[in-house]
């Protein structure tokens, strides 16, 4: 397998560079001077008028509403607490109990990490402008929030609340990573991919989709995140697990989840947080962030119960495990397409979510044989790329959404979702096999055998989790 990607990683990138490539004039000069006068005089009322036009449109754009703000505020806080406590919890049950603790670690420090990096130069390349290479990424005209003050505005908000709020998506993007080589990593290993990652993979991507970039040009449609965050997670997580490995005795010791009622809660704050996440987004208190919020609800409900009903027929009992992996799959796939769909659309793209994401982190992983510990690619990656896709089809006003914008189809708007699909998948994988390499070369990536034997609890932070 490890061969076959190395392979794949030289198509990957031509493929990626490809990808990527795809007056009125004067009358009568002998007038006098007193007409050249006046005719000037009055361009000059004109332009004096346009420009009061133009600083009134300006104003007006640039005012501050408090209510906006206060959501902002909250949905940005909301996000924070997806990732911690609730990322964290619901990986922390899902390990066996001597991992407990290096899983809580992993994700409170790496969202801790990538938030510092995010104030340093983070915000300025995915957002700021990138001259002639805007397309991919952006400046450094705000590093360090260089510029911004307490009276900068994003439209109607604070900018420092709009960092703030990107900030969590840039931090709980590596930390969705962690699950694919729980157990196994090690600690100075993770500190060293993980803001390398962010730099090359997510802040680019980020850019292209959402600070002004190709992917955004092209018409693709993401409205939090499908791309920026779940797929590029999920394809980092899976070249992760072919690159590092499998556990040791997998297959042969049990591993199962050691705390299935810290995950369901860690799922249920997930779920709650993530209206902050989806809403959010809308970066307004408004109609459309009304639409996203019943469509979040909707999608998310209906893939619990499409996990559980394929869970049952494929295994003859449904489990809380699967309820919850349905939730965060249907969460995922209605993060991109929140704000075009109707509700029951929503219904729908969430119910086929689950089902295709079961079947992912079931047959799919058993048929190739990678040890994706917590099943990261086979919802975050699945579930996002069922969700950018299927949007195309389910906002087609027939089916209740909101329709396309001018010159778009179903099957144009299905083509430009497929090719940023495509994109990030390739940028992505190809970077992340990269990174891997170059930490493992440094540094190594696995803990030994006998750390890994004991748990990362004790042989990488000299703690436990649990006293009896």
């Amino acid at each position: 397998m490890k061969k076959i990607l190395s392979k794949l990683g030289v198509v990957g990138l031509i493929s990626l560079f490809l990808m990527g490539f795809t007056n009125i004039s004067m009358a009568d000069a002998l007038s006098n001077f007193t007409d050249n006068s006046y005719l000037v005089a009055e361009m000059d009322d004109g332009a004096t008028d346009a420009d009061a036009v133009a600083a009134e449109e300006a104003a007006e754009e640039a005012t501050l509403d408090t209510g906006d703000t206060a959501w902002m505020i909250v949905a940005t806080i909301l996000v924070i607490v997806m990732a911690i406590p609730g990322l964290a919890l619901f990986y922390g049950g899902l390990v066996r109990a001597k991992n407990m603790l290096s899983v809580l670690m992993q994700v409170f420090v790496t969202f801790s990490l990538m938030s510092v990096l995010w104030v340093f130069y983070g915000y300025s390349l995915a957002f700021g402008d990138g001259g002639d290479w805007n397309a991919y990424i952006g400046g450094l005209g705000s590093v360090f929030l260089n510029g911004i003050t307490a009276d900068s505005l994003s439209d109607t908000i604070p900018e420092f609340v709009f960092v703030t709020f990107q900030l969590t998506f840039a931090a709980l993007t590596p930390a969705l990573i962690v699950g694919a080589f729980a157990e196994r990593i090690k600690f100075s290993a993770l500190l060293l991919f993980m803001p390398l990652w962010l730099t090359l993979v997510y802040l680019p991507i980020c850019h292209m989709v959402w600070g002004g970039g190709m992917i955004g040009e092209w018409g693709a449609v993401d409205f939090a995140g499908g791309t920026v965050v779940h797929i590029n997670a999920g394809i980092a997580a899976l070249v992760g697990a072919i690159v590092i490995g499998k556990r040791v005795g997998l297959g042969k010791v049990a591993m199962a989840p050691h705390n299935l009622p810290m995950t369901m809660i860690g799922a249920s704050l997930l779920w709650a947080g993530w209206f902050g996440f989806n809403v959010g987004s809308e970066l307004a208190a408004d109609g459309t962030a009304g639409l996203v919020m019943i469509n979040t609800q909707a999608a998310t409900a209906a893939a619990v119960l499409g996990w559980l009903a394929i869970e049952w027929a494929a295994k003859g009992k449904p489990s809380m495990l699967g309820g919850a992996s349905g939730a965060i799959a249907g969460l995922v796939a209605i993060t991109p397409a929140c704000a075009v769909l109707g509700p029951v659309g929503a219904i729908v793209l969430g119910f086929i979510a689950s089902i295709i994401s079961f079947w992912a982190c079931s047959s799919l992983k058993n048929a190739f044989g990678y040890d994706d510990s917590l099943d990261v690619f086979g919802i975050h990656g699945v579930a996002g790329i069922i969700g950018a896709i299927g949007l195309a089809i389910f906002m087609a006003p027939q089916f209740g959404g909101v329709g396309y914008d001018e010159g778009f189809t179903m099957m144009s708007q299905l083509w430009v979702q497929t090719k940023s699909v495509l994109f990030t998948i390739v940028w992505c994988g190809v970077i992340s096999y990269i990174l891997f390499k170059i930490v493992d070369a440094v540094i190594g990536l696995r803990v030994s055998e006998e750390d890994e034997v004991s748990g990362l609890d004790t042989s990488s932070h000299g703690e436990t989790a649990y006293r009896n």
